[in-house]
């Protein structure tokens, strides 16, 4: 089984090749560079670095949302383009559940965090009992105020990440009365090789889907679409 898989739902872009438990390659930026710019001579330059014939692919994971409604649009074309182009599935991987996913066999819960501007997160709760991660609260877009109630009334050590962290990091140093640290760099960040693993897990469970059929999760409306619908309501008033 062997995956490529794309993450372009944040600030970072990633791009893995995943061939059974074997993470043949991974290359992740986190720079002040449009996706748009990065994700396809990433995956250009992991394939020539691994001598990877993109046609022996079995599928394409990516990370599908919530996140940056334009990080997820270009991953979600980049991904639908491929999969037409080489015939290919694509799995359809939950950012927040990815992001948890980096943090595998972690006794504390986990609560990724995602910044989405108007002092809210997409987030979600996650822990690992006996190796598989189980879903506490499904990936959501609330303010944080909601998570964190929902965390400490668990009564249970918690880690954080995201790029979510440094948004809400003093808020949570101040307000969380549970046990709680925060991810460390190596894995605090989306990453391709997590989308990978646990698409293949998706995969295997029957989930994958044709590429004309993919689109992203947004979770909400983007601001553009969330403006057209305050002026509609404010013309009918």
């Amino acid at each position: 089984m062997k995956i490529l898989a794309l993450d372009s739902s944040g600030l970072v872009a990633s791009v893995a090749v995943v061939e059974d438990d074997n993470l043949l390659a991974e290359y992740t930026i986190n720079y002040k560079k449009t996706h748009s710019q990065t994700l396809l001579p990433m995956i250009d330059t992991v394939a020539q670095m691994i001598e990877l014939d993109l046609k022996t692919i079995d599928a394409i994971a990516v990370s599908a949302g919530p996140g940056s409604f334009t990080g997820l649009r270009i991953g979600s074309a980049t991904a639908k383009g491929l999969a037409l182009a080489l015939e290919k599935e694509i799995i359809s991987v939950p950012t927040v559940d990815a992001l948890a996913y980096n943090l595998w066999g972690a006794e504390a819960y986990i609560c990724p965090l995602m910044d989405a501007r108007r002092n809210q997160t997409y987030t979600g709760l996650y822990r690992f009992v006996d190796g598989v991660m189980e879903t506490l609260v499904e990936p959501c877009v609330v303010p944080l105020e909601e998570i964190l109630e929902t965390v400490q009334s668990m009564n249970h050590s918690v880690i954080f990440l995201g790029d979510g962290v440094p948004v809400f990091e003093e808020q949570i140093r101040r307000t969380c009365t549970v046990p709680f640290s925060f991810a460390p760099a190596h894995s605090n960040k989306q990453r391709a090789a997590s989308v990978a693993a646990l698409g293949a897990i998706l995969y295997e469970r029957g989930l994958a889907t044709p590429g004309s059929q993919h689109k992203p999760e947004y979770l909400r409306l983007s601001q553009a679409e969330r403006e057209r619908q305050e002026k509609v309501r404010d013309f009918r008033i």
